[in-house]
């Protein structure tokens, strides 16, 4: 349930709906790949499929990007994973970057925290931006790929068929319905997901009490953009408020309904206006303002014990529903993403075993076990859901504000990105003094990039991408011949593969993908020496690592992650 007012500084393009050639009722065409939800992570999806040349159907309901802020805050982490998918310049020029927050009990400050920002980072922990942006942005990408993406507005999914060789769709528009087939169909059609009630799946779980008024307004304020959290403020006694701001000066404020509130009656202009009043008032905000969007929002933490059902895989909030609480809704979603397609396109292509999408499901209940533990101890931080964790959090904001010790209990415990430690894809590696153990992401760092003759500044994370990467630490840039082997296995089966060097010195003449570390700090953050070889993911994360490696092992590693 939803109250709109004016519309927002931003004016979505309306599309119609289309039908492509039938017969019988029936597309002519069978598709390899159809994804139903055409919201950030449907889109990220087709955009990662179409990175390794994978031809997708995107299926949308509604004839435009979606209406409401709804998701706001996109993490470092995410951005790393949009910059692969070629949409990354909206995002920085539209979002606003952050570093931290305030919370406050009453009227006084007890928590001001930072997230983790230094000289290594290319980009911010996180920006906030509206959904309607992000879609946007992700949108223009996919539009440009429309030789490998086909996107249908107005369409909506009214039955699955599923068989051991994909799925039959029947799908309604405005000018009629037909059916449509597909080798495999990827659900990331929210959390009210069509694919999942037709298959009968559903999520698990806990559904918090609590309920959040979300509404958006438009406020010209100099205010710097931070997280800013009250809790039991004279504004809305008894309640939880958040606050970020977004582009356009629009502001985005969530605030708690107290017990026995009733929900219709809440989210009515005339109670949520003098609320949003008297929040302003407390904030010292003079400006004058206006409403855009109303809504209420209730926190569940809920998942499927499996993203993978035979040739039907879920992502996004089909699969899983975290609370908003450490921005973990949206980022998760965009992280699934990253897993699915890369491990989807290659058992396509036959470079990977059908197994491979096993562990898509595996890695990725993994982290969102991990994404609802945080997600609920700040639901039940922010939200209490008895007398006992009331009580528990009115005594920790009381000692909070003499006492910095306790205040790490505040802690929002924003999202950051999940290692697989445990994945089954981790190969066997040696025991480093540093750096990234297999299944965690790549640490940052600045580097010099040489590569055909061509010198600039950039970052370790250039050098992945959508392939494995294999990064050998030089001396001065060489690679061993050794290591040829590695190339000719991968060429040989079809993996898309790079080996580049990284140099404690300016290499002279790299005959391949070179990068300097001119800060002296690389080596170090990886605890590694000459000699020393990380394995690298397409979607990030280290596959292996070694000391002092030989092709076969790199080899080996490769085909056991490819066909375990």
């Amino acid at each position: 349930m939803s109250v709109e007012f004016k519309p927002y500084p931003f004016e979505a393009k309306r599309y119609d709906a289309r039908i492509p050639p039938l017969a019988d009722g029936r597309e002519t065409r069978r598709h390899a790949v159809t994804i139903v939800g055409g919201g950030p992570v449907g889109l990220a999806i087709a955009l990662g499929l179409a990175n390794h040349g994978i031809a997708s159907v995107l299926i949308e309901a509604d004839e435009s990007v979606c209406y409401g802020s709804r998701a706001i805050c996109i993490s470092r982490r995410s951005l790393e994973i949009i910059e692969r998918l070629g949409a990354l310049d909206g995002f920085l020029t539209k979002g606003l970057p952050w570093t931290g927050g305030r919370s406050f009990y009453r009227n006084d400050e007890v928590l001001h925290f930072t997230m983790p920002q230094d000289d290594n980072q290319k980009l911010p922990p996180m920006v906030n931006l509206a959904q309607y942006h992000i879609e946007q942005f992700l949108l223009d990408a996919a539009e440009k790929r429309a030789d490998l993406i086909d996107i249908r507005w107005r369409t909506k999914v009214t039955s699955v068929k599923t068989d051991a060789d994909g799925a039959t769709l029947t799908l309604s528009t405005p000018p009629g319905d037909y059916e449509a087939q597909t080798d495999w169909l990827v659900a990331a059609d929210g959390g009210r997901s069509t694919i999942r009630d037709a298959l009968g799946l559903k999520l698990t779980g806990t559904s918090y009490e609590g309920r959040y008024v979300i509404v958006d307004i438009l406020l010209d304020s100099p205010r710097p953009t931070e997280r800013l959290a009250y809790f039991d403020p004279a504004s809305n006694p008894g309640s939880t408020v958040l606050v970020h701001k977004q582009p356009d000066d629009v502001w985005r404020i969530d605030y708690q309904l107290r017990d026995g509130e009733d929900a219709d009656e809440a989210i009515k202009p005339e109670n949520v206006m003098p609320r949003v009043q008297s929040l302003l008032d407390m904030m010292g905000e003079t400006s004058p303002w206006s409403p855009v969007w109303i809504t209420i929002y209730k926190a569940n933490a809920l998942t499927l014990e499996r993203y993978r059902h035979g040739r039907v895989l879920f992502a996004g909030d089909a699969a899983h529903l975290v609370p908003i609480f450490g921005v973990r809704g949206a980022n998760s979603g965009i992280d699934d993403a990253d897993n699915l397609a890369w491990k989807l396109a290659f058992a396509i292509k036959g470079i990977g075993a059908d197994s491979l999408l096993d562990s898509y499901s595996d890695e990725r209940v993994f982290a969102a076990h991990e994404n609802l533990s945080y997600g609920t101890k700040s639901t039940e931080f922010m939200a209490p859901p008895s007398f006992a964790f009331d009580l528990m959090r009115s005594a920790v904001l009381s000692l909070a504000v003499r006492h910095p010790g306790v205040r790490s209990l505040i802690n929002p415990r924003q999202t950051s990105a999940i290692s697989y430690t445990k994945s089954s894809l981790n190969a066997a590696s040696d025991a480093f003094d540093g750096g990234p153990a297999p299944g965690a992401v790549l640490p940052e760092c600045p580097l010099t990039i040489v590569e055909r003759g061509d010198v600039r500044d950039g970052h370790l994370t250039d050098l992945a991408g959508p392939r494995f990467t294999a990064l050998y630490f030089s001396e001065n840039g060489d690679v061993p011949a050794g290591l040829d082997g590695l190339e000719t296995h991968a060429r040989t089966c079809g993996i898309p593969f790079e080996l580049a060097a990284i140099s404690r010195q300016r290499p002279s003449d790299p005959t391949r993908r070179t990068a300097w570390d001119p800060t002296g700090r690389v080596f170090e953050m990886y605890g590694a020496q000459p000699g020393a070889l990380y394995l690298v993911r397409p979607d990030g994360h280290v596959l292996g690592r070694w000391l002092h490696a030989t092709a076969a092992q790199a080899v080996v590693a490769l085909d056991h992650a490819l066909n375990a």
